[in-house]
Order: C-alpha cells, then structure tokens, then sequence
C-alpha cells in the first residue's frame, strides 16, 4: 500500500500539468493549515517539447535566442521550483509528487535523497549504476570520471511548509538533441544521457513507468 494517489497524466500540455498539480499542492496546503489530513498525489506525465527554468536560474543557460523556440515548436516557462534550466519531452518521464513530508516524518533534503534513491534503484533494475554527485540534485552516471559525468535525471522541487511540488524528469527514450540548446541544469561541462542510450535500444515506456511508480510505492509506503 501506499500513501498517495497515483495519476498517470499521459502526454499533457506543460501548462495543464502545471495547473493540475498547482490545485492538489494548495489543497493540500490548506487542509494541512486546517489541520486536516490531506491526499499526497503522484503524477506521472510526458509532456510536449518545453523547457523550463527555476527561480534561481540563469538566463544565459538558454543557449539559442528565445524567439526562436517557437519556431522550433518549444514552449519555455520561468517557473517556482529550485535548479536552473531543464528540458521536458517525449520520452521522457515527468514526476510530480505533491506530497505532505510530515507524512514520512521528512524534511527537505531527506526528501530530495529519497527521491533520488528511488531513480537509483530503478536504474538498478536495468543494471546501471545511478549516483549522486556533491553539489549537484540529481542522478548520474559516472560522476566522478573526468569528462564522462552524465545526468540522467533532474531534480527540482518547490516546497511550502513542507508540502512539495514540482520533482523529477527521467530520461527514458529522450530526444537528447534538444538538451544542446541549452547548458542543462546549468552545467557546461557535463553531458546528459537517457536508458535509451546507455542500453543501446529503446526501451517500453510503460514498462519503465510501472516500475518506477512501484518503487515509489515502497520508498513512501503508509
């Protein structure tokens, strides 16, 4: 069992996820403040070609000028989560949990370790290492090897009396083309990967997904 409801969005517009999840982080945030107890909610998504940037992010790591994102059929939103710049696509598997941390007894970064512990765990399953890298949310491949460190998944979340939103983007079969157009996480001497390629084929999405919203089950269980 778990202790949170589970939603899989499917292909969805940045902008609707965004929404969708901005209404089940309020409402949590009010019933918290009520002293109620609320729904945590995990959404899974893919969404259409968009990047987007944190609050603390910079600018120049959009390395193309922004009117030219359109044409290119990129959306581009500043948005309220930690971390700079980052790209979402197909393919690619983007996490939401809007969770209530006091649930698990949770603080900030016990949480951020958590999340990256279950990426770790489910890149296990595909016999890749996944490791965290000092100083840097997220999960790697190959962090300490001079000029093969790699990012395979992103970590960014916003926080508000220890109820969470926004989260994590796993490269599945990403298009990794598109990271060239920026300095990924505001990086620009690190690359980027996806299981796609580390194992050489593409793999079933819904495979991945199923796993890794399993492991999600166990890594916050109720």
């Amino acid at each position: 069992m778990s202790h949170f409801i589970y939603h899989d969005l499917g292909t969805i517009e940045y902008e609707k996820a965004l929404e969708r999840q901005t209404t089940a982080f309020n409402i949590l945030l009010e019933a918290k403040a009520q002293g109620r107890t609320g729904e945590n909610r995990l959404f899974f998504c893919e969404h259409h070609p968009v990047l987007t940037i944190g609050k603390s992010g910079k600018d120049a790591n959009l390395l193309i000028p922004e009117e030219l994102l359109a044409e290119r059929g990129i959306s581009f939103y500043h948005i309220n989560r930690g971390g700079d710049i980052t790209y979402h696509g197909p393919g690619q598997i983007t996490g939401y949990p809007v969770f209530d941390l006091d649930t698990w007894k949770l603080g900030l970064k016990s949480y951020i370790d958590r999340l990256e512990e279950t990426i770790i765990r489910f890149l296990a399953l595909y016999d890749i290492k996944g490791e965290r890298l000092a100083g840097a949310t997220g999960v790697w491949i190959d962090p300490e090897v001079s000029g093969k460190a790699r990012k395979i998944c992103a970590i960014g979340v916003k926080s508000s009396r220890f109820v969470t939103m926004h989260g994590f983007a796993l490269n599945i079969n990403t298009d990794l083309n598109y990271f060239s157009l920026i300095n990924p996480c505001g990086f620009k001497d690190k690359g980027v990967t996806s299981l796609e390629k580390e194992l050489g084929a593409k793999q079933d999405f819904e495979v991945a997904k199923a796993r890794l919203h399993s492991l999600f089950t166990e890594m916050f269980p109720e």
